[in-house]
């Protein structure tokens, strides 16, 4: 039994870590992937098999693991430059040393290039796993010096086991709907099985059909309801980061930013699955209306749906969720103004179903 017996799915990547473990490892590796699938936890595992399966490397306390987290929303120089002081210290008790980088995608210009000199001559005995969100904010020179290791969206039989493990009282229809709306992430999932998470889905679906059923839909006050949830989960992720704290010897401005990052941080995952909530809705709109129940995201309310799937809405339904979808990749690739977007997202979706109508 591995640290990785644990971790669902990634066959790709315990495959690939199995055999650095038994084979003797490479000096980087970079594990790469979407959010809330196991890199972490991947990463932490990989470090325990590389230091003798310590129970210390679980709680971070090993004297030869080292985890570097962003602070703010960037790796800067001078955490950097403390890991690469670091770096040159024999190990103290195991045959070797394990750099873990959380949130490497946030490396800044500078701090990339001081990292780069260190994974391009790393002593021998040092290992350094760099764990990203996406590689495209990562210099090539630092990609091509790590041996990539993949990750990848879950099933939805993984996600669902993880949901009847936590929430064994869910009805099944319940349960395959978290699975399906967490897409593929347990963070997801998990924060869906919050109560506050999950009266704010409540808030969102009823939005989400207000659009094309209320006469007095007001896309002022939809665009108000989902900043306001976005900024309840920023709250809620900053009172975590802040309880987190308690006993870390850090100064203030070290405490500030990373208060500040996990808001922010929260605000953003909370904007973005909503978007994508949107877009099932619609999409499932449309899956209703051609009979195909047994692919709706949101089984629990397959009802519901059933109802408001009608002919004339199916064309609106379409457009509405390819404006979502082009929403979405705006909030990711753009700086946005969150309230103006939104807003204008409501007037099209509403102007969608209505157009759709009138041509009935």
């Amino acid at each position: 039994m591995t640290s990785f017996d644990s971790i669902p799915e990634q066959a790709e990547a315990k495959r690939l870590l199995a055999a650095a473990v038994r084979e003797g490892p490479a000096h980087a590796y970079l594990f790469h992937g979407p959010a809330g699938v196991g890199k972490r936890r991947t990463a932490l595992a990989f470090a325990s098999e590389l230091l003798e399966g310590d129970p210390r490397v679980g709680r971070r306390t090993h004297p030869d693991l080292y985890v570097l987290e962003p602070l703010g929303d960037q790796i800067r120089i001078d955490a950097v430059r403390e890991l690469r002081r670091d770096l040159h210290l024999r190990p103290f008790e195991a045959s070797r040393r394990v750099y873990v980088i959380f949130g490497a995608h946030l490396l800044n210009d500078e701090a990339a290039d001081a990292l780069l000199k260190d994974l391009e001559e790393p002593p021998a005995y040092a290992v350094i796993v760099l764990v990203a969100d996406e590689v495209g904010p990562l210099p090539e020179t630092i990609r091509s010096r790590c041996q990539p290791v993949p990750f990848h969206r879950l099933s939805e039989r993984a996600v669902r086991e993880e949901v009847q493990a936590r929430a064994p009282g869910l009805s099944e229809d319940e349960t395959t709907s978290i699975a399906r709306v967490a897409g593929g992430r347990l963070d997801r999932a998990e924060r869906l099985l919050d109560p506050a998470a999950a009266k704010r889905r409540e808030e969102l679906l009823e939005i989400a059909r207000a659009v094309y059923s209320d006469p007095a839909f007001d896309p002022d006050a939809a665009a108000d309801a989902l900043l306001a949830a976005a900024r309840a989960r920023a709250a809620e992720a900053k009172e975590r980061e802040e309880a987190a704290q308690e006993g870390l010897e850090l100064t203030a401005r070290e405490a500030e930013q990373r208060v500040r990052r996990a808001g922010r941080g929260a605000e953003r995952e909370e904007l973005l699955a909503a978007l994508e909530e949107l877009a099932a809705w619609y999409r499932d709109l449309v899956a209703a209306a051609a009979g195909a129940s047994g692919a709706l995201v949101h089984a629990d309310r397959a009802a519901v749906l059933l109802e408001d799937a009608t002919l004339e809405r199916l064309e609106g339904a379409q457009r509405a969720a390819e404006l979502v979808r082009e929403t979405w990749r705006n909030f990711e690739e753009f700086q946005l103004s969150s309230g103006l977007a939104l807003e204008a997202l409501f007037v099209e979706l509403r102007r969608a179903f209505a157009g759709a109508t009138a041509l009935a």
